[in-house]
């Protein structure tokens, strides 16, 4: 299960077009031509006025980045001189914007910086020229640019030189030449950092920048080997704060972001908590990251890769959520947030398990926390499900080969009482019966916790909105695992044998 990703600022309309993946802005679509304002008349929020040639009474499109995604932030409308205005009377955030062609092509990069009143001359048989008036971060930026494409272009030679070299001489040389080269990026970086320290240029730089991992130190004779890992995830985010809204508006700082929960923070949810809650914290006063944020982490973590940590989306739901921050949901996603939420409460890795009482299939009663056992597996199908069909034996071929020896008891739970006949008939078939424990729920049992007002057992406290569902119980019934495959049970108990 997921949740869609969610933008509370706007109403969004998708749109695909070749190589550009468009949010669109109803506002930007429902835009009439622009004037410009009067010469005695107040600044508006933003007012960018452009010049694109050869395009005449047709619109153009102003766009920006939202993480990863790219989104029409508004339009204008070009005359007969292929003269236009984007202008409104609230302000852009600041960053990374773009021109999009009638056609939603992406026509050139450029900066919205705080002032937003600046000029724009361009013209498509020319685009590498083209030119902005009345912003000296647009100076900064294109002059950067021009260094940035011009070093590329002879590195991108070198190392094909490199790659036909046919001696090791000439090899050695075009090492040396790339070396040079990629001390030239330093230093331009390095320029900007000097002379335009308070640029937006920097600022995205900082959000570019990944240290350097240092030499391993030795240390009373010793090679402290992690030390390099610990240098760079300490510095990852040197000089970037994550309440400032800019960062949404590049299309690397959430790239960056993955980057670090995947190569720098465990997988162990406890880590991943503290560097979320960290975030979050931080970004509390930021009108459109900190929405971005929660968001991101709530939809990898409800439902997400590794096991266990769907206790970083409990938390999130515990600590943001539950505590306001609904009022960002739409209701179906409020709704969706908060069933997943108590869903999941009962069933985290390490929480003893549910209490299960249910009827055998000769019609005994059972109970989970009366069966003694090393370990408990406990199996929710469904004898109608084509999968359940496929994975059920499986769990019986380990069992009766290894997990019986290490003191696995399977409990098979029918989580479809309408099919009592078709789940004796598959058990029977599948000589499931030596062994196994096998029950289900039935229908009074079921609805004697509806009119108490109970949470479902099985639907509810055990998370089974699919089939098979598993779960593996420590003697104690602790849950030690879940929502693994069944070869992963196996390699779990393995590895739980070597402890």
């Amino acid at each position: 299960m997921s949740i869609q990703p969610i933008y509370m600022f706007q109403k969004t309309i998708v749109l695909c077009c070749v190589g550009l993946v468009l949010l669109f802005n109803n506002n930007a679509n429902a835009q009439t031509v622009k004037k410009q304002p009067a010469s005695n008349a107040k600044p508006v929020g933003h007012h960018i006025q452009i010049t694109l040639k050869p395009y005449k009474n047709t619109k153009v499109y102003l766009g920006t980045n939202y993480g990863q995604n790219r989104v029409l932030a508004d339009s204008a409308m070009l005359n007969e001189a292929s003269l236009g205005y984007f202008s409104g009377k609230e302000k852009l955030t600041p960053g990374i914007y773009f021109i999009v062609s009638p056609k939603y092509s992406i026509l050139f990069e450029f900066l919205v910086d705080e002032g937003q009143q600046f000029k724009i001359f361009a013209d498509t048989l020319n685009l590498i020229d083209y030119k902005i008036i009345g912003s000296v971060d647009n100076d900064i930026f294109s002059a950067y640019s021009k260094s940035m494409n011009q070093l590329g272009g002879q590195r991108n030679q070198l190392e094909q030189a490199y790659r036909t070299a046919k001696t090791a001489n000439d090899s050695a040389q075009y090492l040396l030449a790339l070396k040079k080269i990629d001390t030239s990026f330093k230093q331009e970086r390095q320029k900007i950092i000097t002379t335009a320290p308070k640029s937006m240029m920097r600022f995205f730089l900082d959000v570019l920048q990944r240290p350097e991992a240092p030499a391993i130190p030795i240390i009373n004779g010793k090679a402290d080997s992690s030390y390099p890992f610990y240098y760079v995830k300490n510095h990852f985010w040197d000089n970037v704060v994550f309440n400032d809204n800019r960062l949404l508006r590049t299309p690397f700082f959430e790239a960056k972001l993955d980057e670090y929960f995947k190569n720098y923070v465990s997988r162990e949810p406890d880590s991943i908590i503290e560097e979320v809650q960290y975030m979050l914290t931080v970004a509390k006063t930021g009108k459109e990251i900190y929405p971005f944020l929660l968001f991101k982490f709530t939809n990898k973590y409800i439902s997400p890769e590794f096991m266990g940590q769907d206790k970083v989306f409990l938390h999130l739901f515990q600590n943001f959520f539950s505590k306001g921050d609904t009022v960002l949901l739409n209701n179906e996603s409020k709704k969706a947030i908060t069933e997943r939420a108590y869903s999941i409460m009962a069933n985290l890795i390490g929480n003893p398990a549910p209490p299960l009482v249910l009827n055998t299939i000769d019609n005994k009663a059972f109970s989970l926390y009366e069966s003694p056992a090393k370990y408990t597996f406990i199996a929710f199908w469904d004898p109608t499900c084509g999968h359940c069909k496929e994975e059920m034996p499986r769990v019986d071929s380990f069992y009766t080969k290894n997990w019986k020896q290490l003191g696995v008891q399977v409990v098979g739970v029918n989580t479809n009482v309408k099919e009592l006949a078709a789940w004796k008939q598959f058990i029977t078939e599948n000589r499931f019966d030596t062994g196994w424990l096998h029950a289900y729920q039935t229908d009074a049992a079921f609805n004697a916790e509806i009119n108490a007002g109970k949470p479902s057992t099985i639907r509810q406290l055990y998370d089974v909105f699919k089939t098979p569902t598993f779960y593996l119980l420590d003697k104690d019934k602790k849950i030690i695992a879940k929502n693994l495959t069944v070869d992963q049970f196996h390699d779990f108990l393995q590895s739980q044998q070597k402890k």
